[in-house]
């Protein structure tokens, strides 16, 4: 996550730390409002989907989501460079609509983190060269918005943060969504480092990430929503 934030430019970087800092969905990202953005926290009150503008995906999707200190730097910034606006798209692109979000993965991501390793332009213009694209592996790989909204549930998970509230940060209706397609990734991975020499137990996966903890339970602790509780060892 870090990698691709470092790599894109604005406002591609704050739009995908959206993703990855509060778990939003792709059409939730493009209906946000600066009037959604109050005491701490994301209001999400619309989705836009192909131009179509919605509710959100589910009842529970109305829920505030708390915003992080590295996510509210990103926003302060993008906002003095959009002048300072109290209202309208946080992403709006030059006539003041929302952004689409599908463009700035063509015109803006996708150029910047596929690029050749051996002349570093971007795939799209490689196609006179004289030679074969070879994607340059030192830039991390693009795989969808929902990809970090995935990965902020396994990431919270590793952290040891209690299932339920899982569920509540990413607005899922249920747990068992949250179980099935986000937990089960990391709970996998741990499997998977069981079986190598010198493997942490699942019990200690937040060691060697006490900072990312320490904010993620600060995050809990500020929203209307979550309380510190533990897991169940069952």
């Amino acid at each position: 996550m870090q990698s691709i934030l470092a790599a894109l430019p604005e406002p591609a970087a704050t739009a995908f730390a959206g993703a990855a800092y509060m778990g939003l969905r792709h059409g939730e990202i493009q209906g946000l409002l600066w009037e959604n953005y109050r005491e701490g926290e994301m209001h999400v009150s619309r989705s836009i989907w192909n131009g179509r503008v919605t509710a959100p995906k589910t009842r529970k999707g109305h829920a505030p989501v708390p915003v992080i200190r590295q996510l509210a730097e990103h926003l302060e910034l993008h906002r003095l460079r959009c002048g300072n606006p109290q209202s309208g798209p946080i992403f709006a692109n030059a006539a003041g609509k929302p952004l689409s979000l599908g463009s700035v993965v063509n015109r803006v991501i996708s150029p910047v983190l596929n690029r050749c390793e051996t002349c570093h332009k971007p795939q799209a213009d490689h196609g006179r060269a004289d030679h074969e694209f070879k994607r340059d592996a030192r830039y991390p790989e693009w795989h969808g918005w929902h990809a970090a909204r995935r990965g902020l549930g396994s990431n919270l998970y590793r952290l040891g943060v209690p299932d339920m509230v899982i569920q509540r940060i990413l607005r899922h209706a249920n747990v068992s969504t949250t179980a099935t397609y986000y937990i089960k990734t990391a709970a996998d991975n741990v499997r998977k480092a069981m079986a190598k020499p010198g493997g942490q137990h699942p019990g200690s996966r937040a060691q060697g990430a006490s900072g990312h903890l320490r904010d993620t339970k600060s995050w809990i602790g500020r929203s209307t929503f979550g309380h510190p509780v533990t897991r169940s060892s069952t």
